[in-house]
């Protein structure tokens, strides 16, 4: 099987890391023939492409192929697109993220080549301007007919392109998004280490969040519940993995509330390095405002740690109210301050919800049996071709 991967940027995150693992575990699992074509790695969020080049793969890059919508751009893509294709010839292509999807698809209809698309987070979502969404949404529409199978990372994200009208539901397949497990499982390092090395102390509760510092992503939210939980908990600390623009805005924040020294900044961190971060921490926190299912949440879990987070897209299929975590309103300070309280204050209940989540997702959330039922989709899309020929 040769299959072509394209995704707009190679950016250290959720849905990035997901094709790389996809890509590795094709090329060193089973042998698949596999080529990823993605735009130049560019920005504060760290880059994968030493990563995809270190592996050995056929990695191929479009300079043209960004984030922002740019008609002029976005032309030159698809017209490099299309001539790779062409040269290379694959039987499939897969596309990932939005703005690939809709070229993709667009390039693969041209030359009448099979693709799957994977919705990794709805490309018409809250935070967009109405305009975009708009937009992004007739888009989907448009492309749905060029698409033989939607992947979506969680439930939630079927049921959203569902209600929007954009393909019907026997078109779409769950395939939660894989990672490798076992550093999760088993701590890279003592976790006491780690949190030495932080500042942390063995008596401090950490409270932690990974996320990139930008819109979207919440960190606000967490830094404006800090001080209701810092009140009714003394002993908590904060542990903020990653870097991004915001950041300078919400140190001076925490600067003007008297909580700087609770909060500590890990910056931006290789992805090998989150698992024993995550060990570092005793609760983790997901105030994301838009993400189909963040990996921290399954990472967490199976990491033996509770997550509070808020209600949004795909987190529900994972954080169980009762059993792994709490769900709170999107936006909301005081449950989610209510909430951390409450695990910050008690450790059994702490315990039971991690171990509760540790059993329950490890084996779903293994990278190799994402791309296994990925590979499953391909047979499935490229038998059906054959018969239709």
């Amino acid at each position: 099987m040769h299959v072509v991967h394209y995704i707009t940027r190679l950016i250290v995150g959720g849905a990035q890391e997901n094709t790389l693992l996809t890509v590795e575990d094709q090329d060193q699992l089973f042998g698949d023939r596999v080529t990823l074509i993605t735009g130049p790695g560019l920005g504060p969020e760290g880059s994968l492409e030493d990563r995809a080049r270190h592996a050995g793969l056929d990695l191929r890059i479009i300079e043209a192929s960004q984030r922002s919508i740019h008609p002029w751009r976005d032309w030159k893509t698809y017209r490099e697109l299309v001539r790779l294709l062409k040269q290379i010839r694959p039987d499939l292509l897969h596309t990932h993220s939005s703005k690939a999807g809709i070229i993709g698809r667009v390039a693969a209809a041209r030359l009448n080549l099979p693709c799957v698309h994977t919705i990794h987070g709805a490309s018409f979502h809250v935070g967009q301007s109405q305009l975009a969404f708009k937009l992004y949404e007739w888009l989907e529409r448009r492309v749905a007919p060029m698409t033989d199978r939607f992947i979506s990372v969680c439930d939630a994200m079927t049921d959203q392109y569902v209600e929007a009208g954009i393909a019907a539901r026997n078109q779409f397949v769950t395939v939660y998004s894989g990672f490798d497990v076992e550093p999760f499982v088993h701590p890279p390092r003592p976790p006491a280490t780690v949190r030495a090395e932080l500042g942390l102390h063995p008596e401090d509760v950490v409270i932690g969040k990974v996320a990139r510092l930008f819109p979207l992503k919440g960190h606000e939210f967490l830094v404006r519940a800090a001080k209701s939980v810092i009140q009714r908990c003394p002993q908590v600390r904060f542990l903020l993995v990653g870097d991004g623009i915001l950041r300078p805005q919400f140190e001076a924040e925490l600067k003007a509330s008297g909580i700087r020294d609770r909060f500590v900044f890990a910056g931006l961190v290789p992805p090998s390095q989150v698992p024993e971060l995550i060990h570092a921490m005793d609760i983790v926190a997901h105030t994301s405002v838009w993400e189909g299912l963040a990996r921290v949440l399954p990472q967490g879990l199976i990491a033996g740690k509770p997550v509070v987070s808020y209600d949004i897209d795909g987190a529900g299929e994972v954080v169980i109210p009762g059993e792994t975590g709490y769900l709170v309103p999107p936006r909301s300070l005081n449950e989610l301050s209510n909430a951390l309280s409450e695990l910050v204050n008690s450790p059994d209940l702490r315990r039971r919800f991690g171990e509760t989540g540790r059993i329950r997702f490890t084996d779903q959330f293994r990278h190799q049996t994402m791309t296994r039922h990925i590979r499953e989709v391909y047979a499935d899309v490229l038998a059906r071709r054959q018969v239709l020929s």
